[in-house]
C-alpha cells in the first residue's frame, strides 16, 4: 500500500524534495521577514484585480463591467469562480477569514512565527479540509487560482514562486490523498505539510 506521501506525489507529479524545497531556505526570510508578501498572496488568491483579466473575458463583458475597469476595483476570484462546484466549497466562509487563515498557515510553513498555530492550533490539514469535497478536480482548480495569485503578486520573487507552487501542488494532492484514504477508513500518518 502506497503511504500518502507517496500518493501525493504520484499524483502532484512532484518528488518529495521537489516539493519540500521551501524547507531548504527560509523563504519568509527571503522575502524580507514580513507578512506582507503572503498577505498579498492570499489576497490575489481570493480577489482578482480587474486589470488582470484575460482579453477574451474583456471584450465579452468589457461593456457592462467598464466602470469597474476604469475605477480599479477588484474582482472576486474564488468565490466567483465559473464553476459552482467549486463556489459551493466556499460557501460557507468569509472571504477575509478565509484570507487570513491562508496567509498565516503560509507565514508559519514558509518558515516565519507560528502565528497560525498561535491563533488556531496545529493546521492537521486533512483534518481542518475534511468537511470539503477534496477531489482531484478540486486540486486542479484551487491550483489553477494559485498559480493566477502567484503570477499576480510582484512582492514574490520568481525562485520562491517556484518553490511555493511545487509546495502548493503536493499539498493539494497530500489532501486529496488523506481525503481518499479517511473514506476508505485507513489511519493516515504523517510527517510534512
Amino acid at each position: 500500500m502506497q503511504s500518502l506521501q507517496e500518493k501525493a506525489s504520484e499524483w502532484s507529479g512532484l518528488a518529495a524534495s521537489d516539493a519540500f524545497a521551501i524547507d531548504e531556505t527560509n523563504i519568509f526570510n527571503s522575502l524580507g521577514g514580513d507578512i506582507k508578501p503572503f498577505v498579498d498572496l492570499s489576497t490575489n488568491f481570493y480577489n482578482r484585480s480587474a486589470l488582470h483579466l484575460s482579453y477574451s473575458r474583456l471584450k465579452t463583458i468589457f461593456s457592462f463591467f467598464l466602470s469597474i475597469l476604469c475605477s480599479w476595483e477588484t474582482w472576486v476570484r474564488v468565490f466567483d469562480d465559473e464553476e459552482e462546484w467549486f463556489r459551493s466549497i466556499f460557501a460557507n466562509s468569509r472571504k477575509e477569514d478565509a484570507i487570513r487563515n491562508q496567509y498565516e498557515f503560509f507565514v508559519q510553513r514558509m518558515g516565519g512565527p507560528p502565528v497560525y498555530s498561535q491563533r488556531k492550533g496545529h493546521p492537521a490539514l486533512i483534518a481542518r479540509h475534511r468537511p470539503f469535497p477534496v477531489t482531484h478536480q478540486a486540486a486542479d482548480r484551487w491550483l489553477f487560482h494559485m498559480q493566477q495569485a502567484l503570477h499576480s503578486t510582484p512582492t514574490i520573487d520568481p525562485d520562491s514562486k517556484i518553490k511555493m507552487m511545487n509546495f502548493f501542488r503536493h499539498t493539494a494532492f497530500f489532501l486529496v490523498a488523506g481525503n481518499e484514504m479517511t473514506r476508505q477508513g485507513q489511519s493516515i500518518p504523517c510527517k510534512h505539510a
